[in-house]
């Protein structure tokens, strides 16, 4: 029929009959480490504390007698990350967990991005984000070795698969910027990140405010820094200032920095891991922090997530949790062009 849709998918059939079976693989590493498999809701009236991340919002249709129409209930939001009701979980006693499933972001696309995807999240206890980091690097060789046993067949390139080189790089946030950009910008102010700019002939994006220095480093570090991390063999960006530590722990030393890291693999980064934060005063706190940024760009501020604070107060067990997207490891792994070649549909095939 002329002019109808291409329905069939974007990756073959090959890819996906891999996708599948290195799911398995990645179940099987987390069982055989001890952890066990959860699944948690992907609605929730609480969303995560990240200004930069965008849920989708959903409403709730009330009860409504019969016959009548049902009116508009609470807001619900779909999940940017199974972060908070894992943390709920983890309060709860259940030790080390994983969770293997689908999220949402609002305005994410493109060939890294998409606004739904699949996202893996775990969570161990006793660990800190240094044990965690090797954690990492285990999965990402495991997947790696899967995908090469397979030879050819199944992935989205004709060349052979090889491993990466180990052990996989470990570079602070400060000394990235150092390596890479030729100064120590991660230590100075604002007003002086904006002059380095002007007199490297740099050109910021319009809206970023004089006197946020957090986004001066986000926008630099993604300018400069990250498309040369990774190159050689995977690397770990890891100890970032205690301003961008989100919900990981902060550690006093001078300056102090957050308990926190991201893996790169050819510029592309694969995972956020946190030594998480325990204290559920400080937890409020970075949240009014968030807020705040919010109001001033224009956005609503975050609802308080009351159920995450009662947990964190009942008593969050020390652990350290990590965020990895599977598509990007399949896609790179499978040496495709993008997510959409190692998912069923990508995004315009919806």
């Amino acid at each position: 029929m002329s002019g109808s849709p291409d329905w069939r998918p974007t990756a073959s059939l090959d890819v996906l009959r891999l996708r599948a079976r290195l799911m398995g693989v990645v179940r099987r590493f987390f069982d055989d480490r001890g952890y066990w498999e959860v699944d948690t809701p992907l609605v929730s009236h609480e969303r995560v504390i990240d200004a930069n991340i965008e849920p989708f919002v959903a409403v709730a249709e009330s009860a409504a007698a019969v016959g009548t129409q049902p009116s508009a209930g609470p807001v619900l939001y779909l999940q940017t990350s199974p972060e908070f009701a894992m943390k709920r979980l983890l309060a709860a006693g259940t030790g080390s967990i994983y969770q293997l499933g689908h999220v949402f972001r609002h305005g994410e696309r493109g060939r890294l991005h998409g606004p739904e995807f699949s996202m893996l999240e775990w969570y161990g206890v006793g660990d800190t984000h240094l044990a965690q980091m090797q954690v990492v690097e285990d999965l990402v060789i495991a997947v790696f070795q899967s995908v090469a046993a397979e030879g050819r067949r199944g992935t989205a390139s004709t060349r052979p698969v090889s491993l990466p080189p180990t052990p996989f790089l470990r570079t602070t946030y400060r000394a990235a910027f150092v390596q890479h950009a030729g100064a120590d910008l991660a230590v100075i102010s604002a007003s002086q990140l904006a002059q380095w700019c002007v007199d490297g002939g740099f050109i910021a994006p319009p809206g970023l405010a004089a006197d946020d220095r957090d986004g001066w480093l986000n926008w630099l570090l993604a300018e400069l820094v990250e498309p040369k991390l990774g190159i050689e063999r995977p690397e770990f960006l890891m100890d970032y200032p205690a301003s961008q530590a989100s919900l990981a722990r902060v550690r006093p030393e001078v300056p102090p920095v957050a308990e926190r890291f991201e893996l790169y693999f050819g510029g592309i980064e694969l995972c956020n891991g946190y030594h998480e934060l325990p204290d559920a005063d400080e937890l409020r706190r970075r949240i009014g922090v968030e807020s705040k940024q919010r109001r001033r760009e224009g956005l609503a501020p975050l609802p308080e997530p009351k159920h995450l604070l009662a947990a964190t107060q009942a008593g969050l067990p020390d652990c350290s949790g990590v965020a990895l997207g599977f598509d990007r490891l399949l896609m790179i792994a499978m040496g495709a062009g993008s997510i959409g070649e190692v998912t069923p549909f990508g995004f315009e095939n919806y």
